[in-house]
């Protein structure tokens, strides 16, 4: 284990442990062509499925943070409990599972770490496959409580803006940042938060894994970020995670995510835009 991550050899020694759950929790990329996602999983794997029972439903925003009592529920249905050690990965390398990592973070669960490289690197190892998800029959005792300091809301950054304390990293694509390529999304305005830092997720990431520290550190010095309290954006708080996930490798745990990230700032209209 290094801080947040493990790697292959580290689950391939640990897999089938009675107190190890693994989860996988892959979602879509927007820009894949191809949109549906695979079945096969690392052996006794659940599917953590971040979009339907992972995210509150029937918001105006993708992806938002669902309540306490609502995960706790869920992360029981999975099995797990206030013991239990998470081991979360997804199919594209590293995309989607540290946003399930934050998310157990949020909820006060400090024994979770994200499988570097993810179901790739697991084949590329040439490790065995199932074709279908682990079903959990048991129920866990899970206990959820929030950590308020690692969520943010367009009150908090609005307030930020001026404040030099603190400072908002996006993790989108340079030209997504500056407005000189359209938003996937309809109807979102171009451009950036005001007084915004950019990094794009992809920067972080070499043959589906992460950087090494010294790399991360290199790219993070470049921010003006020091001594300062860091809230991660992106489109809709799924990459942001990233950012977090290299931040922490580095020694950055002084951050938050924006909750609605680009798809809530960029649509409402009264919030400035650069």
């Amino acid at each position: 284990m290094k801080k947040n991550l493990v790697d292959i050899e580290w689950l391939k020694l640990h897999l089938g442990e009675d107190d190890l759950i693994v989860l996988d929790a892959t979602i879509k990329k927007a820009a894949d062509k191809d949109k549906t996602i695979s079945t096969e999983c690392i052996p006794n794997s659940q599917l953590f499925d971040i979009k339907n029972t992972f995210s509150k439903q029937d918001q105006p925003f993708p992806n938002t943070v669902p309540s306490s009592e609502t995960f706790e529920k869920n992360a029981q249905q999975l099995g797990i409990n206030t013991n239990s050690k998470i081991i979360v990965y997804d199919q594209h390398g590293l995309y989607s599972s540290p946003r399930a990592w934050w998310l157990f973070k949020l909820m006060g669960h400090e024994n979770v770490f994200v499988l570097n490289g993810g179901l790739k690197a697991w084949k590329e190892n040439l490790q065995k496959t199932n074709l279908n998800h682990f079903k959990n029959d048991r129920v866990g005792n899970f206990k959820a409580k929030q950590n308020e300091n690692l969520i943010k809301f367009k009150e908090d950054i609005l307030l930020s803006i001026t404040d030099s304390t603190k400072v908002t990293i996006d993790a989108r694509s340079k030209n997504r940042f500056f407005g000189t390529e359209p938003e996937p999304r309809k109807g979102l305005r171009a451009g950036h938060i005001p007084n915004s830092k950019n990094l794009h997720y992809a920067q972080l990431t070499e043959n589906n894994l992460l950087l090494s520290s010294e790399k991360i550190q290199i790219l993070f010095n470049e921010l003006d970020h020091q001594n300062k309290e860091i809230t991660y954006s992106c489109g809709s708080g799924i990459t942001a995670c990233i950012l977090a996930l290299a931040g922490t490798q580095v020694g950055i745990n002084n951050f938050s995510i924006y909750d609605g990230s680009w798809t809530e700032w960029g649509t409402l209209i009264g919030l400035p835009v650069e």
